[in-house]
C-alpha cells in the first residue's frame, strides 16, 4: 500500500513537471527571435544617426529645397507650394518625435545604465542636431513634456528661445560624456564584425563628435545676429573646437541594399524616384553661371556648374512653370549631376547627403569674423571655404586656383563684403536645410541674394511676402489644437510669422 501510494506521487510530479515543461516549451515557441523585446546601444545608434541625417534629406526635396531655389519642380501647378501655398506638414513632426526622437531617450537610459558614456554622448548630441533642425523649420515645439505618451498625448509647445538652451545644454553634456576615457566604456562604441553597429557616422572617433558639437553650437549661436545678445568673438571661439578639415564632414553614407542592409535606399536616387520632376532652380544656376555672383553671363562659369548641375541647364523659377515638362520615360536632368553619380549615386543608390560640412563652416567664422570686425580671419575664411567645397566635389586642381583669381573672388581683404561670405556660401549649401536659415534671417535680401525670384501666380495670403516658417501637422491640429491656436498657426498667413531669433 505504501508502494502504491509512493508511485503515485512520483507520477503526479512527472506530469507536474511535463505540464510546466510543456507550456515553458510553448511560449517559447511564440517568441520571435527576429523582434527582440530588448536591445542595446549599439544597435539603436545606426538607426538614430541614419534616419537624423535622411530626414533632412526629405526635407530638402520637398520644401526647403524648394524655397531656397536649390531646385524646382518641372511643370509645378498653379496653386503649388513654389508659390507660398502652404499646407500642414508631417514631415518635421513626424520625423523628429516619431521615427528618430522616440529612439533616443531610451538608447540614452540603457547606455547609463550598462556604462557606455559614449553612446550617452552621442545620443545627446544627436537629439540637439534633430531638435535644432526642428525649431529652426516650426518655432516652439515640445521638448520637456515631449516623448512621456503616459503623461500626454497633447504636450505643450517650449519657446524657440527655450529649445535653443535645451540644444546647447545637450551639446554641453554630450561632449562631457565623449571625453571620458575609453576605459570607462562597457562597451565598444564601434563595432564592425559580425555586423558594423554602434557608431557609424565616425567609426568610434569620439573627437570628431566632439567637433561636430562645437559646430552645431557654432551654427546655431550665429543664428542670432539680430539679438543683442550676439556675440561674433564667442562664434570664433566655438569655430576653433569644431570641424577643420573635409574628412571631418558630417554626412550620411547609403549603402547598397544587401541580405543584411535593408531600407538604406538613397533619398534621392533613381529607384525611388523622388527626384523624377524635379530640376534646378534658375536662381541656383544663374549663381553658377555669373549672372547673380558676378553681374555679367559672359563671364566664364563657375566650374561647378557642370559638377552640381548641367551646363545646359536654364534652370526653373517658382511658379512661372517654364522649366521642361515631364515627359514619360524622360529621367530627371538632377540625375545627370555630380549628385547622382558621387552624392545620390545614381548606378547603386549608394552615396553621400551632407549635413554640417567643413566648408560651411569655414563659412560660418567669415560671416563672425566679419561681424566681429576681423577682416583678414574673415576673409581666410571664406576663400578656405570656397576651397574647400571645390574639393569635395573634385573640381580640378588647375579649375579650382585659375577660379580662385578670377572676379568671381574676392582678392584682397578689405574689399570682402557679408554679400560675398552669403553668397558663396549659398552654393556650398546646396541641398542643405540651413541655407533656408541664412536666407530668413537675411530677409531674403536681394542685397545678399540679388536675382531671387518671387514666384509667378503668388498665394494672396503671401501678401508679396516670403515665407519664415513650415505648419505644424494635421495631427497637432486635431490632437493638440489648445498649443497650435497659442501660435496663431491656424491663420493662413502664419507662416509668414518670423521665428524668435529672426526678431530683435
Amino acid at each position: 500500500m505504501v508502494m502504491k501510494k509512493i508511485l503515485i506521487f512520483i507520477i503526479a510530479i512527472t506530469s507536474i513537471t511535463g505540464v510546466i515543461s510543456c507550456k515553458k516549451g510553448f511560449l517559447d515557441v511564440n517568441k520571435d527571435p527576429n523582434n527582440p523585446t530588448s536591445t542595446t546601444p549599439n544597435f539603436l545608434l545606426p538607426s538614430i544617426i541614419s534616419n537624423g541625417f535622411s530626414m533632412q534629406a526629405f526635407e530638402a526635396y520637398q520644401f526647403t529645397g524648394i524655397l531656397t531655389q536649390n531646385v524646382g519642380r518641372r511643370g509645378a501647378p498653379n496653386g503649388a507650394f513654389e508659390q507660398y501655398y502652404f499646407l500642414p506638414n508631417v514631415r518635421p513632426f513626424q520625423d523628429t518625435y516619431q521615427i528618430v526622437g522616440a529612439n533616443i531617450p531610451p538608447m540614452i537610459d540603457i547606455a547609463m545604465k550598462e556604462g557606455s558614456p559614449y553612446y550617452v554622448g552621442a545620443g545627446k548630441i544627436m537629439y540637439a542636431l534633430i531638435l535644432a533642425h526642428a525649431t529652426d523649420l516650426l518655432g516652439d515645439i515640445p521638448y520637456t513634456e515631449a516623448f512621456q505618451p503616459a503623461l500626454t498625448i497633447s504636450p505643450k509647445y517650449d519657446t524657440q528661445e527655450s529649445i535653443y538652451a535645451a540644444v546647447n545644454k545637450l551639446l554641453d553634456e554630450g561632449i562631457t560624456e565623449l571625453q571620458k576615457p575609453a576605459s570607462s566604456n562597457s562597451r565598444p562604441f564601434y563595432i564592425s564584425t559580425p555586423s558594423i553597429s554602434g557608431d557609424i557616422l565616425y567609426k568610434g572617433v569620439t573627437a570628431s563628435w566632439i567637433k561636430l558639437a562645437y559646430s552645431i553650437k557654432a551654427r546655431q549661436a550665429n543664428h542670432l545676429t539680430k539679438k543683442s545678445s550676439y556675440n561674433p568673438t564667442a562664434v570664433l571661439d566655438l569655430i576653433d573646437k569644431g570641424l577643420s578639415s573635409n574628412s571631418e564632414d558630417a554626412q550620411l553614407q547609403w549603402q547598397a541594399v544587401t541580405s543584411t542592409v535593408l531600407n538604406s535606399t538613397n533619398v534621392f536616387g533613381p529607384t525611388r524616384n523622388n527626384m523624377a520632376a524635379i530640376t534646378y532652380g534658375r536662381f541656383l544656376i544663374e549663381m553658377l553661371n555669373g549672372k547673380n555672383l558676378l553681374g555679367d553671363a559672359a563671364l566664364p562659369d563657375d566650374p561647378r556648374l557642370p559638377i552640381m548641375a548641367t551646363a545646359t541647364s536654364t534652370g526653373t523659377q517658382p511658379g512661372a512653370n517654364n522649366a521642361q515638362a515631364l515627359t514619360t520615360g524622360v529621367v530627371s536632368d538632377f540625375y545627370t549631376s555630380w549628385y547622382a553619380t558621387e552624392v545620390f549615386n545614381a548606378a547603386n543608390n549608394s552615396g553621400v547627403f551632407q549635413i554640417l560640412t567643413n566648408a560651411e563652416v569655414r563659412f560660418i567664422e567669415a560671416e563672425a569674423a566679419f561681424r566681429a570686425g576681423n577682416l583678414p580671419r574673415a576673409y581666410k575664411a571664406y576663400r578656405d571655404g570656397i576651397i574647400a567645397h571645390m574639393d569635395k566635389l573634385s573640381v580640378p586642381t588647375a579649375q579650382r586656383d585659375a577660379y580662385m583669381l578670377t572676379p568671381a573672388v574676392v582678392q584682397v581683404s578689405t574689399s570682402l563684403t557679408l554679400k560675398d561670405i552669403m553668397q558663396q556660401k549659398y552654393i556650398a549649401l546646396f541641398m542643405n536645410p540651413e541655407s533656408w536659415t541664412d536666407m530668413r534671417r537675411l530677409d531674403y535680401s536681394q542685397t545678399f541674394y540679388p536675382g531671387f525670384y518671387y514666384p509667378a501666380n503668388p498665394n494672396p495670403a503671401a501678401k508679396n511676402l516670403y515665407p519664415q516658417r513650415t505648419l505644424y501637422p494635421l495631427t497637432e491640429i486635431q490632437l493638440n489644437p489648445a498649443e497650435v491656436e497659442k501660435q496663431g498657426a491656424n491663420a493662413q498667413d502664419y507662416f509668414l510669422k518670423p521665428l524668435w531669433w529672426n526678431q530683435p
